[in-house]
């Protein structure tokens, strides 16, 4: 019986955990038990736990910081952007000066993509996080193993479940099925997403902001709508996102440890 296990998990999807930050919200990061939180209600078994690191201005004092996470377990591993954004962009095909302004908006997710060898890559943008500890990332693994043109889920974003239910036009479980993509949080099928796919327009995606550019999501949902590939959104469940201000680490860090 413990072989049968043992061989059922070594060939269960793996799934890697991603966030990032940056200079504005590296602190927040990386102040003790902020991304252990982050992690405790995803409710998952992750590969690798791993931090990407873009655009601070100090990195010997981000890199001292990472390393405690490390060290106290709250992480496996960081990385910065700037050592690993030329190979992303060689490996997916894409150009910087392509990108334009959507370059700061993307490169840490295409290195995050580039980077992992799991089955699934679950990411978070540093500036949202689960809103409570729910177990929902196996039933969406689930539903994409056994469906080729189901390739991302999501948490609904800060509870607008009656948007994203206008936004659907079927359902699979706990899940709304329909087009639609977003960076804030996203659980992606490496086998599409690990490849050079970003190259693609579709006139639905020009709504994303112009601010960002030719951005990572804005290309990643014209690749989906070409190819008719889905997302699924939980009808129940959320994620919290809130830009982070330039100030005010002690009142977003007050706001975490009660429901921690």
């Amino acid at each position: 019986m413990e072989k049968m296990r043992a061989s059922r998990n070594r060939s269960a999807p793996t799934v890697d955990f991603t966030t990032n930050c940056y200079e504005n919200d590296w602190q927040i990061m990386l102040a003790r038990g902020y991304l252990r939180v982050v992690l405790d209600r995803c409710c998952h078994d992750f590969n690798r736990r791993r931090l990407v690191i873009n655009n601070v201005r100090e990195r010997a004092r981000v890199e001292a910081a990472a390393a405690a996470a490390v060290a106290r377990g709250d992480i496996d591993e960081y990385l910065f952007v700037d050592d690993h954004a030329a190979a992303a962009l060689e490996f997916f095909q894409v150009s910087k000066t392509s990108l334009g302004r959507g370059y700061l908006y993307s490169i840490s997710e295409l290195v995050a993509l580039h980077v992992s060898d799991a089955s699934y890559l679950l990411y978070y943008k540093g500036d949202s996080y689960p809103k409570r500890r729910f177990r929902w990332i196996d039933d969406a693994v689930g539903l994409m193993e056994g469906s080729g043109d189901l390739v991302v889920a999501n948490l609904c974003w800060n509870d607008r479940f009656d948007l994203a239910r206008s936004e659907s036009f079927g359902q699979q479980g706990d899940f709304l099925v329909g087009y639609g993509f977003s960076d804030q949080c996203f659980l992606v099928k490496m086998s599409i997403f690990r490849a050079p796919i970003y190259n693609e327009e579709n006139p639905a995606s020009a709504r994303y902001p112009d601010y960002a550019g030719e951005s990572f999501e804005k290309r990643v949902d014209a690749y989906m709508r070409n190819h008719e590939l889905k997302r699924l959104t939980h009808r129940r469940q959320s994620y919290v996102h809130k830009n982070v201000p330039k100030r005010g680490l002690g009142r977003i860090l007050r706001r975490l440890r009660p429901l921690a």
